[in-house]
């Protein structure tokens, strides 16, 4: 019994070594260069059979430099191969088990180098997969230019009025340096801060979370960023600079900067102060943009960022001050679309708004084995603001221009009453107004994600828990006098209402959540995903009104609050509300991995249930509500090459109105804005679809990226606006609509010529909104369903020529728009935007540079003819690099002539509005700037780093700011 016994062993023993050695298993690792401590992006990873050399498997590595191989078990050689760097042979004798190899360090190729430097122009853009980079040297800016100056430049990129960075018609939510988080991520501190003349390249790619990225489920948190590799030569020690620069119109900047990279650690230190309309610090470069200034900013920063790791530990944060003073001064009308005869209204805004905050964040990541990974990421911030508002705004129930030319002026209540009104007929209201608002806001939050590996062949689970706490405070103190010019008062004249009030408002909240999340292999690189999380929160808000009217002549805006304002609190204007949210998210799905592609599908399964409770005056009520929401999700990539790529995603997601506005209660805080609850509302649901394909030709240097997407959400939540010919106000209620629907698509194409000193390059984009609303006839209150469609086409072309001494370019755009209003067609138009320049740079062997650009930018067909216009934007830069290239000083023009304005305009499915700004856009200013290298112990010239100064250097920034 025992032989037969130990036969069977023996046996099973046989066959499981037998299966074993036909079974693929995985060889994971990370590819790096050895004189950047970078990624290794798309290098060559080969797996080749021995003894004949034959490839057995084999990819590209992905943005980050990993790869994973499978291969049976046998004896091998890895081949890694990456332009510009010597090409390793690793033996390898591949077992039963999974293979982690250590990290392939590759050492720069000295020779292909040299010959590429003098061969090869940079390209401005290359493709891999799905990283977009774009070389920095092949982009001039002027001296002292920032990063914002180098990606105005870039094709496909575009930044707004507000800062906000799209490129190839994404939004970039985070900037990296050397493959980490920069400042948290923080867009804006790295436009305005980073100097251009560090920056090697320039990469943009789709960024997954930590849990995706370690656990390879997708959460949907996927987010664009845009990361900055650092020239190799200041990796190597202590750099910084020194930038300061006066101008007329007491224009002034100043910033100080002091970074040291070597190996793995990081530690930047910036400081800047400036009115010159930014966040941090001005430079040169870009394109034309329209409405560049609105108001006066003056701004004080100091932050310290930091990076270092080992092999098992990974450490980085931030800490960061900033003070912001902004002066704003607009002037505005809006024309409000009704079904019978539109409403006009004109507004004067003067308002004064500071800032200051403090944030704190860190990241830890730990890999105590091989097996396991830990993350921890705590986040501080504490903010203070400080805004007065001085309006006056009226309301006409015909176009005023029709009787003035300037309806600005007929705003203000004590001119009203001494002078004659020209404005009487058409006049509804008028109303002049003070606000005094300050805040404080103190928040915290942290996140640990702990996973563990259970089996080599891609077996994991996964932890992840997230707490968070806010305490906001918020104190308004309001002065409003409204004359309602037909509606009559008790003494015959024209009814007025005058508010004085104090509203304090302080809230609360917290809430946490724990995730958990597991990773099954149940075929050859087939993958069985299953997550469930549970989320507690809890927000609570008590807003107290104070009528203060009674006081009379005794209080005013910034005055001190009488002592016993508290008796006179109004019940009815006051809201109690406090929330508490259960949530449980359990999702499901299945991946695929394979050589040409890959492909993720799954759902989410979401019931939650809500409890509130609520006071507003007499009203009271404690209600719950139980919801089930569900989002499906598909990611498909198919590669063609390592450089060309399609990728298609669908994501749905449903989401609930909110509980107030489920609530029948009317809040008529505002009297001129009352709105309505409605119990009726229903859950929304989005449906995006996104297609990218991008492909790049080496030799050509030519590259081509398109993405198109399309959404649409059913039972969206519109506002039904009713208007009360009366007052001018409106009442507002939340209602259910169809048909909200927009569709954008771009494709742009760079290429250099034939010797290379040529480039073209083309960025066309197409958008096209469906908006849906509603419109009530304010005659036969019968409510109707209106669709305004919007369909703007833009095109930008850029053509320049380069050598070592001048760069000469031209570049257009045009935009076109087509806007259409179904019930009130007479508000149709068809604006479009154009513009043309060119530009110069030029580098005199004295190591002088002149940079100048020139712009018309033109406006036509729109119905308010002050809109149609044109703007010759010329700038001019002069500078002198002296010192060994460590010093400069430039002397800089903007707006020469004098002719950029500040203007901006709107139009939704309720109507139209046009603003004008106060700015400073015409001024001149002269700049010195100091450098400081520190490489490798010793101080370094600045000629001699490569592509840094000297007739022919590529990173040689020329080139003045465009708007």
């Amino acid at each position: 019994m025992n032989r037969f016994v130990a036969g069977m062993v023996l046996l099973w023993a046989v066959a499981l070594s037998a299966f074993s050695q036909s079974k693929a298993v995985d060889i994971m690792g990370r590819i790096m260069e050895g004189d950047t401590n970078q990624p290794a992006i798309a290098a060559s990873v080969q797996l080749l059979n021995l003894p004949d050399s034959t490839q057995s498997t084999g990819m590209a590595c992905s943005p980050d430099g990993y790869y994973r191989l499978q291969a049976k078990p046998g004896k091998y050689v890895l081949k890694v191969s990456y332009l510009g760097y010597i090409t390793q042979l690793i033996p390898l004798q591949v077992t039963s088990q999974n293979k982690r190899m250590p990290d392939v360090v590759l050492q720069p190729d000295a020779i292909l180098l040299a010959e590429a430097v003098v061969t090869a122009q940079a390209p401005q853009v290359q493709v891999v997969e799905d990283t977009i980079q774009f070389n920095s040297s092949a982009y001039r800016t002027q001296q002292g230019a920032v990063l914002e100056d180098l990606v105005e430049k870039l094709p496909g990129a575009e930044i707004d009025d507000s800062g906000n960075v799209k490129i190839n018609g994404k939004d970039i939510s985070k900037v990296m340096v050397n493959g980490q988080e920069f400042f948290g991520g923080d867009v804006a501190t790295a436009l305005k801060n980073l100097p251009v003349e560090m920056i090697d390249k320039l990469k943009t790619y789709d960024k997954k979370s930590d849990l995706a990225r370690i656990t390879g489920i997708d959460d949907g948190e996927e987010e664009t960023v845009l990361d900055l590799t650092v020239k190799k030569e200041m990796n190597t020690g202590w750099f910084g600079n020194v930038d300061g620069a006066i101008g007329t119109e007491d224009r002034y900047s100043a910033r100080g900067m002091v970074n040291y990279f070597r190996g793995p650690t990081q530690v930047s230190l910036i400081g800047s102060v400036n009115n010159v309309n930014d966040q941090g610090f001005r430079g040169g470069g870009g394109g034309p943009r329209w409405n560049r200034n609105n108001g006066l900013t003056a701004k004080k920063w100091i932050g310290l960022d930091f990076f270092t790791k080992t092999d098992k530990i990974e450490l980085g944060g931030s800490a960061r001050y900033n003070y912001t003073g902004n002066d704003v001064g607009s002037i505005g009308s809006t024309e409000d679309f009704l079904t019978s005869g539109n409403s006009f209204s004109n507004s004067n805004t003067n308002a004064r708004n500071r800032s200051k905050n403090f944030n704190a964040d860190f990241r830890m990541e730990w890999r105590p084995d091989t097996l396991t990974n830990i993350i921890f990421r705590p986040n501080i911030s504490y903010a203070k603001t400080d805004n007065l508002s001085l309006s006056e705004s009226g309301t006409f129930n015909a176009d005023p221009y029709d009787l003035v030319d300037n309806p600005n002026d007929y705003l203000n209540l004590e001119k009203l009453a001494m002078e004659d009104d020209p404005l009487e007929e058409v006049r509804v209201n008028a109303i002049n107004s003070g606000t005094l608002t300050d805040g404080k806001d103190l928040s915290a939050n942290g996140t640990l994600q702990i996973n563990r590996k259970l089996s080599p062949d891609g077996r994991n689970i996964t932890f992840r828990g997230r707490f968070s706490y806010g305490d906001n405070v918020n104190r308004q103190y309001t002065e409003s006098q409204t004359n309602y010019f037909l509606l009559q008062s008790y003494l015959g004249g024209d009814s007025i209402l005058i508010r004085n009030q104090y509203i304090n408002t302080p809230t609360k909240d917290f809430n946490y959540r724990a995730q958990l999340t597991y990773s099954e292999p149940i075929a050859k690189a087939t993958y069985l995903q299953f997550s469930y999380q549970f989320q507690y929160m809890y927000s609570e808000s008590d807003r107290k009104t104070y009528d203060l009217q009674s006081y009379g002549n005794d209080w005013n805006i910034g005055a001190a609050l009488p002592a016993d304002y508290a008796a006179h609190e109004v019940d009815s204007l006051g809201k109690y509300a406090e929330y508490r949210y259960y949530n449980h998210d359990a999702s499901l799905a299945l991946r695929f991995i394979r050589e040409k592609w890959q492909l993720s599908s799954g759902i989410s399964l979401q019931p939650q249930h809500t409890v509130l409770s609520y006071k507003r005056g007499d009203y009271m009520v404690d209600t719950t509500r139980n919801v089930f929401n569900f989002a499906p999700n598909i990611d498909f990539r198919y590669r063609f090459s390592k450089v060309s790529q399609l990728r298609f995603t669908y994501r749905g997601r449903s989401s609930q109105p909110s509980m107030e506005n489920l609530l029948p209660i009317v809040d008529n805080s505002n009297p001129q804005n009352i709105r309505v609850g409605n119990p009726g509302l229903k859950p929304s649901f989005s449906h995006t679809l996104r297609f990218f394909y991008n492909d790049y030709k080496v030799e050509q240097q030519r590259g081509i990226f398109s993405h198109a997407s399309f959404q649409a959400t059913q039972n969206s939540v519109s506002n039904s606006r009713v208007y009360n010919e009366s007052t001018g106000g409106w009442t507002t209620t939340p209602k259910n609509i169809n048909g909200n629907w927009n569709a954008f698509a771009m494709f742009g194409f760079n290429t250099a010529l034939k010797n290379k000193k040529f480039n073209i390059g083309t960025f066309t984009s197409f958008n096209y909104q469906n908006n849906v609303g509603y419109l009530t006839d304010t005659q036969t209150r019968v409510e109707q369903k209106n669709t305004t469609t919007n369909l703007n086409i833009n095109e930008r072309l850029r053509g320049s020529y380069r050598n070592d001494w001048l760069e000469v370019g031209l570049n257009g755009s045009f935009s076109y728009t087509v806007e259409r209003d179904k019930l009130t067609p007479s508000n149709n138009q068809e604006p479009y935007n154009f513009s043309y320049g060119g530009f110069t740079n030029i580098t005199a062997p004295w190591n002088m540079s002149l940079s100048t650009n020139i712009t018309n930018q033109a406006r036509r067909g729109y119905r308010d003819s002050s809109m149609n216009r044109n703007e010759l934007i010329w700038n001019a830069q002069l500078s002198q690099t002296f010192l060994n290239g460590d010093a400069t000083i430039s002397f800089e023009m903007y707006d020469i002539l004098r002719r950029q304005s500040n203007i901006t305009r709107s139009l939704t499915s309720s109507g139209r509005s046009v603003y004008e700004y106060n700015g400073v856009n015409s001024y001149c200013m002269l700049r010195f700037i100091y450098r400081l290298n520190i490489f490798g112990g010793k101080r370094v010239k600045r000629e001699e780093m490569p592509g840094m100064g000297g007739p022919g250097g590529h990173g040689q920034g020329r080139g003045p700011r465009r708007f």
